[in-house]
């Protein structure tokens, strides 16, 4: 049987950049084993799975190498993007199901490429890490964590560890046992890896960069990660880390797939009530996915 499939560079401003999805069409008969394997096929972070929704325009479902999970934000903007390649949407806003609630999306066609905003939801805010237990993951010093860690979802959850500088976020390795050791430790929401940020971004007039190191089967770094952008956005803002709830977040420079995406937290500090987090992309391959 025959699936329309794209494969779309999200948060790119040009092919081969940004963070690559394969959005699959008319997907609701496949079976979680099915996905899986297909995300190891790509060797891609995520892949996306479309359907016919009840409760929205369209039902997503999120697949990592490792599983099923809730929500993600590159994956996001690339099926937007991918609907709007097969003709499916004509550039109206739109929901999305997903396993975190439904996703508000709007679509900016002004530019000469359309860039996808999604409205993440409000942030949850989970339990402060100590910083040693964080810097254990990354192989770095305490001291090099310059705010209290802290577990946050606005649809996946994340730990957020702010660094001092660039030549923190060159030496990070992860170290799987303090990972798993701080898991433990700290149940909340089975959250993701520690996503490190710098309030220093790459490129001129940018606010922060930052890395998703992983652990198999999933890829060793994710080029850039949507809904842990919209959790440290959310994070940055109720710490006082940011002067102003709008930024510009880039990642995936040092990987050859610079990524950018303009990101607005919603609400006062103390009572936010989303995230928008937008950017633009590039269907790269159009075709039929075979099973």
């Amino acid at each position: 049987m025959g699936y329309q499939t794209d494969w779309v560079d999200a948060f790119a401003s040009e092919p081969l950049a940004g963070n690559g999805c394969a959005v699959v069409h008319d997907a609701g008969n496949l079976s979680d084993e099915i996905c899986i394997k297909f995300v190891r096929e790509t060797s891609l972070s995520e892949c996306t799975f479309v359907e016919p929704s009840k409760k929205a325009d369209v039902k997503v479902r999120y697949f990592l190498a490792s599983g099923e999970i809730p929500f993600a934000g590159h994956p996001t903007i690339a099926t937007v993007l991918s609907l709007l390649h097969q003709g499916k949407i004509a550039g109206e806003p739109l929901t999305l199901e997903t396993g975190a609630g439904i996703i508000p999306i709007r679509i900016d066609l002004s530019a000469s490429r359309p860039k996808v905003m999604m409205t993440q939801i409000a942030p949850e805010f989970g339990p402060v890490i100590d910083a040693k237990t964080v810097a254990d993951i990354g192989t770095i010093d305490a001291a090099d964590i310059i705010a209290p860690p802290q577990i946050v979802s606005t649809g996946l959850s994340f730990c957020i560890a702010v660094v001092k500088d660039h030549e923190v976020l060159r030496k990070l390795e992860i170290n799987a046992q303090s990972l798993e050791k701080a898991r433990e430790k700290y149940s909340f929401a089975d959250w993701m890896e520690p996503f490190w940020v710098s309030l220093q971004g790459i490129s001129e007039g940018v606010d922060t960069f930052s890395r998703l190191l992983m652990l198999p089967p999933n890829p060793a770094e994710d080029p850039f990660t949507g809904s842990a952008t919209g959790a440290m956005a959310a994070y940055l803002w109720h710490h006082g880390l940011i002067k102003q709830p709008s930024i510009i977040a880039e990642q995936g420079h040092w990987m050859g797939r610079p990524g950018q995406a303009n990101v607005k937290v919603l609400g006062p500090a103390n009572a936010i009530t989303g995230v928008e987090v937008a950017g633009s992309g590039h269907v790269l391959m159009s075709g039929e996915l075979l099973l």
